[in-house]
């Protein structure tokens, strides 16, 4: 460059993001609603782990729950009912580098979605799943859901749910390649930060089920647990979720769990009281799928014709 000094360089600065980067529109669930504690958890995750928001993505069904990729600064898709799974799949599929968060619900996922969640389940893409369980169908005015305990009064049961609830722990457990399933509850942030951060640095499918209040339709489904905090069992282990002593002294019952273990984890969620909360399974040695839906994904237009070309010369008489 004639004239002028050629041996400069360009100073970027690297780029910091706070917690209004991740925030999308304002939050319209009811006040004293569980899922405003959530959206709080994974905006704090993603600005403590410095996610770019261009680089991630929140995906959910219908229901309250799935208002969240709403109030995300990110990419974002509102899906069908029950199908928030298979487009996270698709997604993580094509586009493996990207940060896949999904936001569904009890009715959402363990109802209309089983079939989605069981197969999400093995394939064991690396996404992270918040299931809000509430115990009731909330965006729809109070249907009996699939996690709804039984004799619980709702519009479709109205002298009480005649069915014992289903699992949702033991259920994931059992599904083949399962890689990370948790527990926590909405009114402990500490615990709800923690479990979902270990959730995200796990590489494969993260579940975490969350006990989420509803204060209109299912308010005296959790209030018990709230307010007896005997009624849950803290799992702790140095493989687990990571907490202070000061927050240990919160759950006057605990029980030393090694994730690691199976058939012990199984046995803990079966009996379901107290109600177990922490981490109950991780295995990080699972194989993710997307390392195998994702070869080729950079091929050019003319290798992909030669690529189909080859596979009909197969055919060729």
């Amino acid at each position: 460059m004639f004239g002028l000094k050629a041996d400069w360089s360009l100073d970027i600065k690297q780029r910091y993001f706070t917690l209004g980067n991740y925030a999308g529109g304002e939050a319209r669930w009811c006040p004293g609603c569980g899922d405003h504690g959530v959206l709080t958890v994974v905006q704090r995750i993603c600005r403590d782990e410095q996610l770019p928001p261009e680089k991630t993505v929140a995906v959910s069904g219908i229901g309250c729950s799935s208002r969240l990729p709403h109030y995300m600064g990110t990419y974002g898709f509102h899906g069908l009912h029950g199908r928030a799974l298979p487009v996270a799949c698709g997604i993580k599929a094509r586009r493996p580098e990207l940060d896949v968060w999904v936001a569904t619900g009890d009715g959402d996922c363990y109802s209309i979605g089983t079939g989605h969640w069981i197969h999400a389940v093995r394939y064991n893409m690396n996404m992270t799943v918040l299931v809000f369980d509430n115990s009731v169908y909330g965006l729809t005015k109070k249907q009996t859901s699939p996690t709804t305990p039984i004799g619980f009064q709702s519009n479709t049961h109205p002298l009480g749910a005649p069915l014992a609830p289903l699992n949702p722990l033991t259920a994931t457990l059992g599904i083949t390649n399962v890689s990370f399933v948790a527990q926590t509850i909405d009114w402990n942030p500490v615990h709800l930060y923690e479990t979902i951060k270990a959730a995200h640095n796990h590489k494969g499918f993260s579940l975490v089920n969350i006990l989420q209040r509803c204060p209109v339709y299912s308010e005296n489904v959790l209030k018990d647990l709230q307010q007896n905090p005997s009624k849950l069992l803290l799992l702790t282990h140095d493989k687990g979720i990571p907490l202070e002593t000061n927050l240990l002294r919160l759950f006057p019952n605990q029980q030393e769990h090694d994730p690691l273990n199976m058939s012990e984890a199984y046995d803990i969620a079966v009996q379901n009281s107290p109600v177990p909360v922490g981490l109950l399974y991780h295995n990080p040695d699972v194989p993710c799928y997307e390392d195998i839906s994702s070869q080729g994904k950079n091929m050019g237009v003319d290798e992909k014709l030669a690529a189909l070309n080859a596979a009909y010369d197969q055919f060729a008489i």
